[in-house]
């Protein structure tokens, strides 16, 4: 027998190595876990309509609010003379906040577009309704409901989320394709998107849909309700953007492609045989 064939004669094999390594590592004098390996797994997440959909509504629902937001101008531009009780925070003559002030208009260049913001807003509402009506029907028909409509325990579970995002507890929260913030949240957006589609047509034919503005209160009431569920919008899109970013890039990309990949730490355990 040469050198060579003595040496691999008495080399230790795999089994040993790996063993021998797992000696060392989790000796009393090791200062060092075992070195973990990732289990990765690619789970479906969305579906192909959900992301169409989702990605159709995005520039619509900014059209719509920008184009609305021309509109509003040309009622709240002259204080005092054409000072609308709709869009401000305030009782009786007092006011506390005008949305929006003067400076608002100016930095962001929205004077004088009063009819393009009409033109706007009445052209891309039917897309913007058509696109939510197919959503609703596709989550009925698909079962999708049944992940994002809250139950009896999503408001306490809710909490429980909130609690968890800052860092106030440390409970797990429960696997779910969506938390119970989100069941509430996703469920609620899609309640302010049939309001303002319904109080929507309320100003937009005041008298051709006079059953629908009478039954909301009326043409001024209709306004208010209009212009809150906007707001409505705004802060559910500011505290959805908040989330996505702090979820990372894997959410996102479920939300482009349809899967998440996951990965898992898990302690290696395999013994190879020689």
């Amino acid at each position: 027998m040469d050198d060579k064939q003595q040496e691999l004669a008495h080399a230790p094999s795999k089994t040993e190595i790996d063993a021998d390594f797992q000696t060392q590592s989790t000796g009393a004098d090791s200062d060092h876990e075992v070195t973990p390996s990732e289990t990765v797994t690619i789970e479906y997440k969305h579906s192909l309509a959900t992301r169409w959909m989702h990605w159709i509504n995005f520039p619509l629902l900014f059209l719509m609010i920008y184009s609305g937001i021309l509109i509003y101008w040309a009622d709240s531009q002259h204080e005092g003379i054409n000072a609308s009780q709709v869009y401000r925070i305030g009782a009786g003559g007092w006011t506390l906040f005008r949305f929006f002030p003067r400076w608002f208009y100016s930095v962001f260049h929205l004077k004088f577009q009063l009819a393009q913001g009409l033109a706007y807003h009445f052209f891309f509402m039917w897309f913007f309704a058509l696109n939510g009506v197919a959503y609703v029907t596709y989550t009925l028909l698909s079962g999708e409901w049944r992940n994002l409509v809250p139950t009896r325990e999503s408001f306490k579970g809710a909490i429980d989320v909130v609690m968890h995002d800052l860092g106030l507890s440390n409970n797990p929260l429960p696997e779910s394709k969506f938390n119970h913030a989100q069941r509430i949240a996703y469920t609620g957006v899609v309640l302010i998107g049939a309001g303002s589609l319904f109080t929507g047509l309320a100003i937009y034919k005041p008298s051709q849909l006079h059953f629908l503005t009478g039954l909301l209160g009326g043409y001024e009431v209709a306004r208010w309700l209009h212009f809150w569920l906007t707001l409505g919008y705004v802060a559910f899109f500011l505290v959805h953007l908040a989330q996505v970013i702090r979820a990372g890039w894997g959410n996102f990309r479920a939300m482009v492609l349809g899967y998440r990949i996951l990965s898992t730490p898990s302690r290696r355990k395999e013994h190879l045989d020689e």
